[in-house]
């Protein structure tokens, strides 16, 4: 078997078994699941050049994929945005009683957090990533990483009072 044919089966392996895990990350940086989708193919994209030099530790790379490409499309798209007179119509949280959980509430608390804070919160708190990591995989410094940590959750908590464990159920 060559190499190409070697990193390709390393590739696949790793896409098949990971998959579902990038799509949870990208949904917690993005907040919705058309656009997680997409960010887990663009970022998948942009590492297939680089297979041979981190299939034998992916998961990091590519998560830094995702954050960074998540921040890149969030500034890149604000500009575009467009006031209406009547918000869009959006799907109701919750069981269909009326009553969101806990975790809607702080996915869409999480939803209105700037992007970076929204990166740091979902790395550190969901990914369960160090400080040292998250600021490596964001290319920011550590102090950055516990500021906007701290800002982050000091903003869930303010949007969402009544949620017991802020950082460990979104």
């Amino acid at each position: 078997m060559s190499r190409a044919e070697r990193d390709r089966e390393g590739f696949e392996q790793f896409v098949g078994a990971r998959r579902a895990a990038l799509l949870r990350t990208a949904y917690l940086l993005t907040g919705d699941h058309d656009d997680a989708e997409d960010l887990v193919q663009v970022a998948l994209v942009k590492v297939v050049p680089h297979w041979d030099r981190i299939a034998d530790r992916p998961e990091p790379y590519v998560r830094r994929v995702l954050a960074r490409e998540s921040v890149s499309r969030w500034r890149r798209r604000r500009w575009r945005e467009v006031s209406t007179a009547e918000p869009p119509e959006t799907r109701a949280a919750g069981d269909g009683t009326g009553e969101a959980s806990d975790r809607d509430l702080l996915r869409a608390a999480l939803a209105a957090l700037p992007p970076r804070q929204r990166a740091v919160i979902v790395l550190r708190y969901y990914e369960d990533l160090t400080e040292r990591q998250t600021a490596d995989v964001l290319g920011i410094a550590v102090g950055t990483v516990k500021s906007q940590a701290r800002e982050g959750l000091a903003r869930l908590r303010t949007l969402v009072p009544e949620a017991e464990v802020v950082a460990t159920t979104v």
